[in-house]
């Protein structure tokens, strides 16, 4: 008796008007912390493409298909907004409705690269919040890249305290606010 593979999990970004909008999630959902991390290191590639993403935006993980979808999606990695300006996401927003995850991006323009051979590149965080009086630990990845693809960063753990990193405890307000 032969082992079936599991469906994998396939990724397409989409924009709007030169802008990513978010990611087309078909196959299935990534299953544990690092196929997140391994998802976060495509949004970040194409975070650091010029002129993708004008500035550090929050995406919201939505188990909701799209009305005309593709055969296989099983849902929609939405941007929600920018951390901080007129249109910023309000804390609490994600408070009635928690999604399965958040990720912050941040394009070029706002990071400086952790290696100095490295001309610029985009980050990204990963947070799946869990429920810790129930035993279910905080997960988060995180990833730095360039236009070019080269990774120069990927963490990811498990039992994060969103308040030791910026990035998580600014999703994890969004959260809890």
């Amino acid at each position: 008796m032969t082992e079936r593979a599991a469906p994998s999990v396939e990724v397409s970004p989409f924009q709007a008007d030169g802008i990513l909008s978010g990611f087309l999630v078909s196959g299935r959902w990534p299953a544990s912390t690092v196929e997140w991390a391994r998802f976060l290191v495509l949004a970040v590639r194409v975070a650091a493409v010029p002129g993708m993403l004008p500035t550090t935006t929050v995406f919201s993980v939505r188990e909701e298909r799209p009305e005309q979808s593709v055969p296989g999606t099983v849902g929609l990695i939405l941007a929600e907004g920018p951390v901080v300006g007129e249109n910023a996401v309000q804390p609490g927003r994600f408070a009635s409705t928690q999604p399965p995850g958040l990720l912050v991006l941040h394009p070029p323009t706002e990071i400086r690269p952790s290696l100095p051979e490295l001309d610029e590149v985009a980050t990204g965080c990963v947070l799946l919040p869990g429920l810790p009086h129930l035993g279910l630990d905080h997960r988060a990845a995180w990833v730095e890249a360039d236009q070019h693809g080269n990774v120069s960063s990927m963490v990811s753990r498990a039992g994060v305290d969103p308040q030791t990193d910026a990035d998580t405890a600014v999703l994890a307000m969004f959260l809890a606010a």
